[in-house]
C-alpha cells in the first residue's frame, strides 16, 4: 500500500527564479486550482480521491489505528483532504468493528466524523451511509480550504488525519498547523505525512543525489533543515517522526500530540512552489518581525 502511495506522485520540471507573490508563482496557482478541479479523464496522475481506510492504516503512525479505535460516541474525527470519503465510510462499515475488537462497546455507534475537500467528490455510498446514521453522525464540508474555517464553524477534533491532502499542498505551512492546532482539542492527535522529504536522520540532502524532493526548508543561512525539526520547535507539540523508504524514495510520518493551548509556530517565507499531485515547495525559516500581526489569533 505505501509503494502504491508512492508510486502516485507526480512533479513537474523545476524552476529556481521564483519569487513569493510573483508572475512565476501565481501561475503554477492557477496550474493547482486546475488539478483542484479536474474530473474523470481529466484528473492528473497522482491526485488520489479515493483512499480507503486500510491505506490510512497502512502508511500513517501505527499510533492513529489505534487513537481512532478508542473513540467513543461523544468524541470527534476530522479528515482533511478526504476526496471522496472513503476512510471515514470504511470506519462506519461493518468491516471495521471485526477487524477491532477491542474497544466496540466503549465505541458504542463510534466517533463523529466530518470530511474536508476543496470539491465536492461524495458518491453514491456516502449519500447512503449518511442516511441510515443519525443527523449529524457524518459531516461532508466542501468549497473553502482549511484556512477558511473557523473553530465556531468545526469545533474541536481529538483526532485529526490528513493523508497526502492539505499538509503536502498548503502554500503556507504555518497556516496550515496553526489551523489544524487550534482545531486539536487538548492532548489530541494529528496523524499526517510527506513523501519524497529529507529525513530527520539526514546529515543532508547528498544523502540522497536521486530524490527531487517535493518539500524541502531552508534554514535562515539557506542550509537544509528537516521538516520534522521545525515541527518538533512548534511550541505546545510532541512530535515523533518516523522514516521509511519505499523504492529508494524517503516518505516521514508524523505523529503530533497538542500538550498545552499555548500554541506558536515558527514562520516560513515560500520560496518555490509548482503546481502538481502533490505540488515542489520550498519554504525558509524566518524571525517574525515584531511588527506583524499576530497570526495565531487566525486559529480561532
Amino acid at each position: 500500500m505505501v509503494v502504491l502511495l508512492v508510486l502516485q506522485t507526480l512533479w513537474l520540471e523545476p524552476s529556481y527564479s521564483q519569487q513569493p507573490g510573483s508572475p512565476a508563482i501565481e501561475k503554477e496557482v492557477s496550474k493547482q486550482e486546475a488539478i483542484y478541479r479536474s474530473r474523470g479523464e481529466e484528473v492528473p496522475e497522482g491526485y488520489v480521491v479515493d483512499r480507503s481506510f486500510l491505506a490510512y492504516a497502512s502508511i500513517l503512525s501505527s499510533d492513529f489505528d489505534r487513537s481512532l479505535a478508542s473513540l467513543g460516541p461523544k468524541d470527534r474525527w476530522l479528515d482533511i483532504g478526504a476526496g471522496e470519503g472513503h476512510a471515514i465510510l470504511d470506519y462506519y462499515a461493518p468491516r471495521y468493528d471485526s477487524m477491532h475488537p477491542e474497544g466496540r462497546e466503549r465505541r458504542g455507534k463510534k466517533a463523529r466524523a466530518v470530511a474536508i475537500s476543496i470539491e465536492d467528490r461524495r458518491t453514491p455510498r456516502w449519500h447512503e451511509t449518511a442516511a441510515r446514521l443519525e443527523a449529524d453522525q457524518i459531516r461532508y464540508l466542501s468549497g473553502k480550504r482549511l484556512r477558511e474555517y473557523s473553530r465556531e464553524e468545526l469545533g474541536q477534533f481529538q483526532l485529526i488525519t490528513d493523508v497526502i491532502g492539505g499538509f503536502s499542498y498548503t502554500r503556507d505551512l504555518p497556516l496550515f498547523m496553526e489551523k489544524v492546532l487550534g482545531f486539536l482539542e487538548l492532548n489530541g492527535r494529528f496523524h499526517t505525512l510527506l513523501l519524497d522529504v529529507l529525513p530527520e536522520h539526514a546529515i543532508n540532502r547528498t544523502d540522497y543525489p536521486d530524490t527531487l524532493f517535493l518539500t524541502e526548508i531552508a534554514n535562515a543561512d539557506g542550509s537544509d533543515a528537516s521538516v520534522c525539526s521545525w515541527l518538533k520547535s512548534i511550541a505546545c507539540v510532541e512530535v515523533t517522526c518516523e522514516s521509511r523508504m519505499e523504492s529508494k524514495r524517503p516518505i516521514e510520518i508524523y505523529r503530533i500530540h497538542k500538550v498545552c493551548n499555548n500554541v506558536a509556530v515558527p514562520a516560513l517565507a515560500l520560496l518555490r512552489f509548482e503546481a502538481g499531485t502533490p505540488p515542489p515547495r520550498r519554504f525558509q525559516l524566518r524571525k517574525p518581525s515584531p511588527a506583524s500581526p499576530d497570526r495565531t489569533g487566525t486559529t480561532r
